[in-house]
């Protein structure tokens, strides 16, 4: 009886040609729970971001838009990991790849799960961000601060929870890493020094976002306070960026705090006014300065009596600091000034200089004059 020829090509592709313990069937079956792990996962991941994006444009509901940061944290390169290790439980492999396989999705999935609640803290430290701000400005500083401080516990917790799981005796690990901190403590005390001033500022609260403040001949309105600087809008437009440590060191003016606005101006009459008329220019200035609204008149008097002018030096009070109602106000009491002073007969000096020649000295010829 003559045997069947076998076909070498159609004997490499058999489905039951056993490759690495395992046939070629299991490993086409493992092969396609892989892909269609990763693109179930993908597909659900992209369906639910435009589903929860809709939501959330037509309620005014956060709760939408924090799913949306949840599946836009879900990474592709750790659902491949997951899919790779579902595959593996379909077919046989050694024990230490098996081990291995199961140890790396043990450290995916605690990885996928700390991008979760990172974008859940985001998520919340956002909208109470954003509600602070109306309502709390100190508020919204100290959640910066905070944001770091979650993050920082959670990924440590994550850290912990992952060793334990692989096995590792945390204990001994927390012990080493107490006497590795002080070396990394020394190694980056800079930057360590930034940042609990970073927590002083928050505590302390010198100012807070929003507050304008001036350092150092340089003013503006804080617009962020990080771990290492502190960032500040100026007048001009530009970003002045500060170190936080630096600015505890400085004397800083907060203008936003202002609950009053003190204004004090000078200005002088010629000397050719006489002493009886200079008596009237006190109560001008007061009637100038009550005539305006949220101003509170102090005082006005001759101060002295200069080179070239009769000094008189006014002090009144901006019952509201804004800076923009102050020039407005100081504007309009200097035109009323002017106006009285006018009305009055009286001149403002500028520099002048009399030159007076002894008797018997000869005056200067004018220039172009003839022998």
């Amino acid at each position: 009886m003559a045997l069947p020829i076998k076909d070498p090509i159609t004997d490499l592709f058999a489905l039951d040609r056993i490759v690495a313990r395992n046939s070629l069937r299991d490993w086409l079956v493992a092969l396609a729970i892989v892909a269609g792990a990763v693109l179930l996962a993908t597909l659900f991941k992209r369906v639910a971001i435009q589903r929860i994006s809709l939501v959330a444009r037509r309620t005014d509901s956060h709760l939408p838009e924090a799913l949306v940061k949840l599946a836009q944290a879900t990474r592709t390169w750790l659902l491949l990991v997951f899919g790779v290790w579902l595959g593996s439980e379909y077919v046989e492999l050694p024990a230490r790849l098996e081990l291995a396989l199961g140890r790396i999705a043990t450290v995916a999935a605690f990885l996928q799960c700390g991008l979760w609640l990172a974008a859940a803290l985001d998520s919340w430290i956002a909208r109470s961000r954003a509600r602070a701000m109306e309502t709390d400005a100190a508020a919204a500083t100290s959640l910066t601060a905070f944001s770091f401080v979650g993050r920082m516990v959670l990924w440590m917790v994550m850290l912990l929870l992952a060793l334990d799981n692989l096995g590792v005796n945390i204990t001994a690990l927390a012990a080493s890493l107490g006497v590795g901190g002080i070396a990394v403590a020394l190694a980056v005390q800079n930057i360590l020094g930034d940042l609990f001033a970073s927590l002083s500022i928050v505590i302390d609260k010198p100012f807070v976002i929003g507050d304008a403040i001036a350092v150092d001949g340089l003013s503006g309105t804080v617009e962020n306070v990080g771990l290492k600087t502190t960032r500040l809008r100026s007048d001009s437009g530009e970003q002045l960026v500060f170190s936080n440590s630096d600015l505890l060191k400085a004397r800083l003016r907060n203008y936003k705090r202002m609950r009053e606005r003190v204004v004090t101006f000078s200005f002088g009459l010629s000397c050719q006014t006489p002493p009886e008329r200079l008596r009237a220019v006190p109560e001008l200035v007061r009637q100038a300065v009550q005539a305006q609204d949220k101003t509170r008149f102090e005082r006005a008097h001759f101060k002295e009596i200069g080179a070239s002018a009769f000094v008189f030096e006014v002090v009144y009070t901006m019952l509201d600091p804004a800076y923009g109602l102050y020039m407005d106000t100081r504007q309009a009491i200097q035109l009323a000034l002017l106006k009285a002073l006018a009305a009055e007969g009286l001149r403002l000096a500028y520099p002048t200089q009399t030159i007076y020649l002894g008797e018997g000295a000869a005056a200067p010829a004018a220039k172009g004059a003839t022998a």
